[in-house]
């Protein structure tokens, strides 16, 4: 039985989440078609602009993204402190960079007041847009809309460009976080696409590589990164109650999947020192049980992801009967 979107998203119960939307009638969103000879990698520069003006004016942070031949990923945290203390003047400027004014607000905006009758149309629509500026549903909508006009526009095609609406997990707690962020920046690796993350293109393990040597080695910022948008920034746990961020070392990050990707991909062809690294030490996890999870994470589980006693509770108040996750978790998952 289908679930409600609605059941599917809750902010209070955890505001990270992964979706994946992926093309219908063999249309390629980047990369080259095989059916047709034509190569549609600008496709991949259309996803990641619209990510960033998205992110610029919802409050939904990114933590990964990957944008692959024929769909992509991301992973998206829902800032339901930010959205709660907008003001309305910040709500209005926000939507109104995304879609054209109602009456009333353009009457707001033109004289700096409105008439009494009409101040509670307005702010029931303030109010309502102050609610989708924090649903992942009119993120994906928005984004979703316009690289399928662009493309069937340039295929000079009417018709669905998606396969449907997008699928979504809920990540329940840092280690599903964590197993997924993984899953998404090796996909190019394991697809066979791309050789190292740092070859990863329109990904967010490049993007974050890329940012972490401009912090070491510092120069003058050029015109052409105005449009830069900024990922959900590794913290540390050591200041997980100071700053909003992902609560993990961005270099135990990035060891972490380097030597994730080397396992799946060089087991035949060369050896590396099983050097484990200090994250999974911190979380009691073994390699082999992390290296299986992270390479089957899609095939493990559905549209949650956590500990199996989280897990069942939000499929419980989803209304689902039944949940699908690895019986095994306990390995991942420590008491």
């Amino acid at each position: 039985m289908t679930i409600s979107r609605r059941k599917l998203i809750e902010p209070q119960i955890t505001p990270f989440y992964h979706v994946i939307n992926r093309c219908v009638r063999r249309a390629y969103l980047c990369g080259d078609d095989p059916y047709n000879g034509k190569n549609y990698q600008h496709r991949r520069g259309w996803i990641v602009n619209k990510i960033k003006q998205l992110a610029a004016v919802f409050c939904i942070d990114v933590c990964a993204y990957a944008v692959m031949s024929n769909h992509y990923h991301l992973v998206l945290k829902i800032d339901t402190e930010q959205q709660k203390k907008l003001t309305p003047e910040e709500v209005i400027s926000r939507w109104l960079q995304l879609f054209s004014g109602h009456p009333i607000v353009v009457d707001f905006l033109k004289e700096g007041q409105i008439a009494t009758d009409k101040q509670q149309a307005l702010s029931t629509l303030v109010a309502e847009w102050q609610q989708r500026l924090g649903s992942i549903s009119w993120f994906m909508r928005c984004l979703n809309e316009e690289i399928a006009r662009k493309a069937n526009k340039e295929d000079q095609c009417k018709g669905s460009f998606w396969e449907g609406r997008f699928k979504s997990q809920a990540l329940l707690d840092e280690q599903a976080l964590l197993s997924c962020m993984m899953y998404v920046d090796l996909n190019p690796i394991r697809a066979g696409i791309t050789p190292s993350l740092e070859q990863s293109d329109f990904t967010s393990i490049q993007q974050r590589i890329r940012e972490y040597n401009q912090t070491k080695t510092p120069s003058k910022p050029s015109s052409s990164n105005k449009s830069h948008f900024q990922l959900l920034p590794f913290v540390g746990a050591e200041h997980q109650a100071k700053k909003a961020g992902i609560n993990f070392a961005f270099a135990d990050y990035l060891e972490l999947i380097d030597w994730t990707g080397r396992c799946i991909r060089n087991d035949k062809k060369g050896f590396i020192v099983p050097n484990q690294p200090k994250i999974l030490q911190q979380m009691g996890i073994t390699p082999d049980a992390w290296l299986e999870h992270s390479e089957q994470f899609m095939e493990h589980y559905a549209n949650v992801s956590g500990r199996w006693s989280q897990m069942c509770a939000f499929k419980q108040h989803a209304g689902g009967h039944w949940c699908k996750g690895k019986l095994a978790s306990h390995q991942l998952h420590p008491k």
